[in-house]
């Protein structure tokens, strides 16, 4: 016989499950409450991104003799795609060392050989989002170049900028070089090659912080070659052309640092011609001479040449020639027309002829005599039709030339002779 479980005993055990019940929920509850504390609740405000410009982009350096010209792209953007640029201007940094060097290395021991100031924006956070169309981006304002375009950067190269600086006598860049090892490529060539001088540009933002910096160029200290003869300029009615004497052998300064690679240098020379600062020939020709197809009359061309030398992979120009100018006067005839033939009809004779194809031709002159010595011209200004009609008597017989007359008055000798005589 089973006894029945005392009364108070079960009901004891409810009143423990309750408690038991109720404190996971308030401990539930509690976790709940605790995960959502941080809902919706706002933290402190961030400080605004701040944007950084690109790095200047297409930097080139070019030496001609003792002067390094460095040309590059100012930026146009922030690293983040957005525009304006946050940039005030663009400084560039020079170096000869002896071996690799980091940014923060270049910025303490380089020299800034320029800056490029340039147009900055008024509130260098309000920038339009690279997917935006260029109506939409605020126009920079101030002194300086605009964003975006070439710029250029001269250095005169200085007994103190042949030097490589040395950085094993400075221990704390002995220190820096173990700990941090090459980081960013080979500041100069291979052993083997010429001594060179290492550029690289950096956008400065309107706080003075600096941007992305530039890929790096070098140019070769090895001696410049010795410049050609000044060149000798004339023209015909087609172009302007230019010959010198080529440069002699040997080298063109001894200030500049020598070079003593451990194999011979691969070196050939060329000639570059230029008009002011443009260069007028995309690579370096070899034969001493250059035609110049920009003619224009009575419009001024000056001209100076340099020797340019291929010294291991870096190219050195000489320094510049005597400057020769010439303004060229179109005395130049065109030529004969040609083909000067006659059709008689009833009252009239009627002149037809091939037509010249020179570009400044202005028209053509009918003449018109009884025979080849008495020919005179039949209008005072050129007609520019090839073909003419002569209306005279029935009976008439007359012999005609015709001369080609350009824009600056030149005419050409007279076509062949045709005769006729109208019906």
């Amino acid at each position: 016989m089973r006894r029945a479980r005392p009364r108070h005993s079960t009901q004891n055990t409810l009143n423990s499950q309750r408690k038991s019940f109720s404190a996971v929920s308030a401990s539930s509850a509690l976790v709940v409450v605790l995960a959502c504390s941080g809902c919706g609740k706002k933290g402190p405000p961030l400080p605004p991104l701040i944007k950084i410009p690109v790095a200047p982009a297409e930097l080139t350096a070019e030496r001609r003799a003792t002067t390094v010209d460095v040309q590059f792209i100012v930026p146009a953007a922030n690293t983040d795609g957005t525009r304006p640029a946050n940039v005030e201007r663009v400084d560039v940094y020079a170096i000869t060392a002896n071996r690799t060097l980091t940014n923060d290395q270049i910025l303490k021991l380089a020299t800034k050989v320029g800056s490029v100031a340039v147009k900055a924006p008024r509130d260098p956070n309000a920038t339009t989002d690279p997917e935006e169309p260029d109506e939409e981006v605020d126009a920079p304002e101030g002194k300086g170049v605009d964003q975006g375009v070439l710029a250029r950067v001269t250095e005169q190269l200085s007994d103190d900028a042949l030097v490589p600086i040395d950085l094993l006598k400075d221990a704390k860049s002995r220190k820096s070089a173990r700990a941090k090892g090459p980081s960013e490529g080979p500041l100069l060539p291979l052993p083997t090659q010429s001594p060179s001088r290492t550029y690289v540009g950096v956008g400065i933002t309107t706080r003075g912080r600096k941007g992305s910096f530039s890929t790096r160029v070098s140019v070769s200290l090895a001696p410049p070659p010795l410049p050609p003869a000044t060149p000798t300029v004339f023209y015909d009615e087609k172009a302007i052309f230019l010959n010198w004497v080529p440069a002699s052998a040997g080298d063109g300064s001894d200030a500049l640092l020598p070079s003593t690679p451990l194999g011979a240098p691969q070196r050939s020379l060329g000639y570059n011609v230029y008009e002011g600062v443009t260069r007028l020939t995309k690579t370096a020709v070899a034969d001493p001479t250059f035609a110049d197809a920009r003619l224009a009359w009575g419009e001024k061309r000056c001209y100076v040449v340099r020797t340019a030398e291929k010294v291991d992979e870096a190219v050195i120009e000489s320094a510049a020639t005597s400057e020769v100018c010439v303004t060229p006067v179109d005395t130049f005839p065109p030529a004969a027309p040609k083909s000067l033939q006659t059709v008689a009809s009833v009252g009239a004779i009627t002149l037809i002829w091939e037509p010249n194809t020179e570009r400044d031709l202005a028209g053509y002159l009918v003449l018109r005599g009884t025979n080849q010595s008495d020919l005179e011209p039949m209008m005072t200004s050129p007609i520019t039709a090839t073909n003419f009609r002569d209306d005279l008597a029935p009976g008439t017989r007359r012999v005609y030339a015709v001369r080609a007359v350009d824009k600056a008055g030149n005419a050409s000798a007279p076509s062949n002779l045709a005769e006729d005589t109208a019906r």
